[in-house]
């Protein structure tokens, strides 16, 4: 469900002409929602409302401060990977008890930096990484609130490049050595034992694998509240996934409903980290049509929106559906959506029936609003575009698009490069 709808011939961002918006910030950029961002969440928050649970927004998806801000006020926490995505959240106002620091490479100042915020708890993906979080918990006269994100060895049934739950995954700790993990951090004086995690993929379309993991991690925790330990917390991560093309994810509900059966009682809080079934389709990537061109037989629309702007389609090989911001009558065509980058692999659909497009036309590519900004770059030195949300009848700019300036910020020329020096010989 999202609020990108038409009215007439014109695609609309709720009650805003998409055209508008375009001819005020220029192409490309991005589009958000805020009715469907907060629709989502709801959704989401309200179908495990008979259980103890924390949603814990997957920053990585989205980090604008923004959409950040529409999660916490209303109730949401954060599931962050890295010092910089911790800084955002709590910038944004979500609670630090709320906030679960997960991710295979945490650094020494990223750990005490969530150490001093007074983090809900670290999801701990080693032993060398559970003997740092204590040096450095002790260090700071404190106690660390841990969980060990275990690999339970599923197969999620999604790409292999955001698949994180099996054997050969960097993720997580084995699952047969989990006990003896816990029974190592239980000696350790600056560490609190509070719960125990996993995250088995991303764009996950059916409950199978949620439900094989809950049923391991359930068998789990009921072995080591046996041997004494309290664990308060069970995360189940996220990886829900979203509608791009034809796929048939369940609904919340449906999802909500078969992790509650599997836990099957169970006395924990479960924390869960949706990202992509937030955000995902409550953001667009509007572009303008700069050429159309013929080779051979096929036939090539170029846009001003690069891979740089939106990977997934060059990285995933994934589809992301086109429509026309203003509808005209005519015949489709098969053609490549092709960006403005050095590549031959920079494309945002390939073979895709599409109207006869042309320039001047502005293109909106759809489901883009998780790992769309979050994975841009300025490749080719092409500045990264502007965030825009729509609320009703208004939108707003929520974040600026970057100028020339704005690349070359932080670098500097040594003095014996300065273009004034004689000319080599």
């Amino acid at each position: 469900m999202h609020h990108f709808q038409y009215q007439g011939n014109d695609l609309y961002g709720e009650q805003v002409p998409i055209e508008t918006i375009a001819t005020a910030v220029g192409t490309p950029f991005y589009l958000y929602s805020q009715k469907t961002l907060e629709t989502h969440f709801t959704v989401f928050d309200n179908a495990f409302g008979q259980l103890p649970h924390v949603t814990c927004y997957s920053v990585k998806a989205n980090s604008n401060l923004s959409i950040l801000r529409i999660f916490s006020r209303r109730g949401a926490g954060a599931d962050v990977v890295s010092g910089g995505e911790l800084y955002r959240a709590l910038a944004a106002g979500m609670p630090a008890e709320k906030i679960v620091y997960s991710g295979v490479g945490k650094k020494p100042q990223e750990i005490s930096y969530a150490i001093e915020a007074g983090i809900l708890m670290f999801n701990v993906e080693s032993p060398q990484e559970l003997e740092l979080i204590e040096t450095l918990a002790q260090k700071a006269q404190k106690k660390a609130r841990i969980a060990l994100r275990v690999n339970p060895d599923i197969n999620p049934g999604t790409h292999p490049y955001i698949s994180t739950g099996l054997r050969e995954n960097k993720f997580g700790i084995n699952l047969h050595d989990a006990v003896a993990e816990y029974k190592k951090a239980l000696q350790k004086k600056h560490i609190d034992i509070v719960g125990i995690a996993c995250h088995i993929g991303s764009q996950i379309t059916e409950v199978g694998p949620f439900v094989e993991a809950m049923q391991t991690l359930r068998n789990l925790v009921s072995e080591l509240i046996r041997s004494g330990f309290h664990i308060k917390y069970l995360d189940l991560g996220g990886g829900l996934g979203i509608t791009y093309k034809k796929e048939t994810p369940p609904h919340p509900e449906q999802y909500a409903q078969a992790v509650m059966q599997a836990l099957n009682g169970l006395p924990v809080t479960l924390i869960l980290e949706p990202g992509r079934v937030l955000v995902g389709n409550a953001g667009i990537l509007v572009t303008g049509v700069l050429y159309t061109k013929q080779s051979g037989e096929k036939n090539f629309i170029v846009v001003d929106a690069g891979m740089n702007d939106l990977i997934r389609p060059s990285l995933y090989g994934s589809y992301q559906g086109i429509q026309p911001v203003r509808k005209r009558a005519g015949k489709k065509i098969a053609a490549d959506i092709v960006g403005p980058i050095c590549e031959s692999g920079d494309f945002l659909a390939k073979k895709r029936k599409v109207p006869a497009f042309e320039p001047g036309d502005l293109m909106a590519v759809m489901s883009a609003g998780a790992y769309g900004f979050s994975m841009s770059s300025n490749y080719n030195s092409r500045p990264r575009i502007p965030e825009v949300l729509v609320s009703g009848d208004s939108y707003y700019v929520i974040r600026e698009r970057e100028a020339y300036d704005d690349l070359i910020r932080g670098e500097k020329i040594p003095e014996h490069l300065k273009l004034n020096e004689q000319k080599l010989n």
